[in-house]
């Protein structure tokens, strides 16, 4: 039985790992304790769940008074490292909300941390268990389109997920490491597990276009704004019960504001981003992140020395409610040969609970090597740290000159 504390009890910590837990996997793990630098939020949500575990204000003190195994850990991206670290030096397992951290110093602290305990960690790559991408790595280690030589990925955020960013805490680099790190860690994450390469050098460019820069007139927030009548971007967060308690009833303690105008000055992320990156193996990689367009849905594409593949998904716009995810195969003998994959119930195509569930009972659902260990999260997030230091610099960033490489080796 998993002993299991969970530090950062806003939505992902209470909705997909909290209630989860102490609902569904009551036969191999107790939640044993909350922590969250909010007193209200971290007791509302105790109140919320079953058992009512007991709620923390203070990270050593919890772990004195509830004695757990397993630390989750779910606050402001740029404190992960802090905590995986604490946490390893306790002697815990650690499952970490992905970035596992924003910066390279982070990086090299938590390999370091986990090298010196014989400790391990896990990091929440939940694509890697969405159907269509286990369908992905599945043809892919078939062997159908070859040597890996070149990958394109576009990811498309709609004005309604993509405004959601510059409204809340990741609105600065400083907490997130914006877009790059914060959202993007998924698609290299997915990259490199499909490729099977090492990224080995990065060049960006970045520009915040659409989102920021006083672009309309505003307030300070949604709710404060006398504009809110005739504007698009209102949050209406006031309608949404778990918004409105969780956070607006909150703020007060610590001075969050969650409906922040998306067109603020004080925003520092880019919302229009273009990358390349360079393996270890000689693939290279375009990557493109649009948060403001008028659809949302990514398309990937992978070039290899038998063929092509070519996938998509539309989940908003006209072209959405598609009931299969639809992968081409275009070989050198001139077929097309197509897979449709259904997509599973449940948050994140069904992958959420299939990843808790990996992680609570110790079994993996396929032999896909979907689980993802520090080595993955930080191949991942350097890939987008990078990519900021690029954007500032206007060089190539090597990754080996960012971070101790042997220590991957762990």
């Amino acid at each position: 039985m998993k002993r299991i504390a969970i530090v950062g009890t806003g939505g992902r910590g209470y909705m997909s790992y909290g209630m989860p837990i102490s609902e569904r996997f009551q036969d191999c793990a107790q939640l044993v304790g909350l922590c969250d630098i909010n007193p209200k939020r971290v007791e509302y949500v105790s109140q919320h769940l079953a058992g009512n575990p007991p709620a923390f204000t203070d990270f050593d003190t919890m772990l004195n008074v509830t004695n757990p195994d397993t630390i989750i850990i779910t606050t402001v991206d740029r404190f992960h490292s802090e905590y995986v670290v604490r946490s390893l030096d306790r002697g815990l397992d650690v499952i970490c909300e992905k970035p596992l951290a924003i910066h390279p110093d982070q990086c090299q602290a938590i390999l370091d941390a986990e090298r010196r305990n014989h400790r391990k960690i896990s990091v929440i790559f939940n694509m890697r268990y969405m159907a269509h991408m286990e369908k992905l790595k599945e043809v892919m280690l078939s062997g159908a389109i070859g040597k890996v030589m070149s990958v394109d990925f576009q990811e498309l955020l709609d004005t309604s997920h993509g405004a959601s960013y510059f409204r809340r805490w990741h609105r600065l680099l400083d907490n997130s490491g914006g877009l790059l790190v914060h959202k993007a860690t998924h698609h290299f994450d997915i990259i490199n597990w499909l490729i099977e390469q090492d990224p080995v050098s990065v060049y960006a460019i970045g520009t915040r276009e659409f989102y920021g820069n006083d672009r309309r007139q505003h307030g300070p927030t949604c709710r404060s704004c006398s504009r809110r009548s005739s504007c698009e971007f209102d949050l209406k967060g006031e309608e949404n019960a778990t918004i409105r308690e969780l956070y607006f009833d909150c703020e007060d303690a610590d001075g969050y504001l969650r409906d922040r105008c998306p067109f603020d000055s004080s925003i520092t992320m880019y919302d229009n981003t273009s990358l390349s990156v360079q393996y270890s193996g000689g693939a290279l990689l375009s990557y493109s992140l649009i948060a403001h367009s008028p659809y949302e849905g990514f398309r990937l594409s992978i070039s290899g020395s038998n063929g092509r593949l070519e996938t998509w998904e539309h989940s908003s716009g006209p072209e959405s409610g598609d009931s299969l995810f639809h992968i081409k195969i275009y070989n050198r003998q001139g077929d097309l040969i197509t897979y449709d994959t259904p997509p599973r119930q449940g948050n994140h195509g069904g992958a959420d609970d299939r990843i808790l569930s990996a992680l609570m009972r110790g079994v993996e659902p396929t032999s896909l090597h979907q689980h993802a260990g520090s080595r993955e999260g930080v191949m991942s997030v350097l890939i987008g740290i990078g990519a900021n230091e690029s954007i500032k610099t206007g060089t190539p960033i090597r990754i080996q000159d960012m971070i101790d490489v042997d220590t991957l080796s762990y």
